[in-house]
């Protein structure tokens, strides 16, 4: 039993031997990629959002969601950018309640990637394309964040329905 035990031990030690001495053998790659510039872009969310119900002469009010610039531009030609709002009228079953009646809060908003700084735009009815968010002073790409609100002040003599209309955020 003894020899068994010690003839095995010497064929391991002989077959580990055998490993060990052979040469390793390897062999790099030498990998390479290229990052391009990328788009300037804002998302927003499709909707429908509801802002709730109330009566006329009354105001609704309610978030619109997370909006969204990606700068993937590589600071290229700059890393600035300006997010605009505007709205269509809103249009219901027997009436329609100009965009002037609904209010735009940008909130402050989140730097998510970036270096620079962002600052939200001033509050205010949305008769004209006006600034809801802007960044300035980073370098390379950027990506920020925002909630707004939306106020529409609805008119004593609109009729009853439902009210339909389009928020767009964009970005230059």
């Amino acid at each position: 039993m003894r020899r068994r035990q010690i003839a095995m031990l010497a064929g391991c030690t002989m077959a580990l031997m055998a490993l060990g001495g052979q040469t390793a053998n390897a062999v790099d790659t030498i990998v390479t990629f290229t990052v391009t510039s990328g788009a300037l872009t804002v998302t927003a969310p499709p909707g429908p959002v509801s802002l709730g119900s109330a009566t006329a002469g009354n105001t609704v009010s309610g978030p619109l969601g997370t909006v969204t610039v990606t700068d993937a531009r590589g600071g290229t030609p700059t890393s600035d950018w300006v997010a605009r709002v505007s709205s269509t009228s809103f249009v219901g079953p027997a009436d329609t309640i100009p965009s002037a009646n609904a209010t735009y809060t940008p909130q402050s908003g989140t730097v998510v990637v970036g270096n620079g700084t962002l600052a939200a735009g001033t509050a205010g009815t949305l008769a004209a394309q006006r600034i809801s968010m802007s960044y300035t002073g980073g370098t390379g790409n950027s990506q920020a964040t925002w909630s707004p609100v939306l106020t529409v002040a609805i008119p004593l003599m609109a009729g009853l329905g439902t009210y339909t209309g389009t928020v767009t955020h964009s970005v230059s």
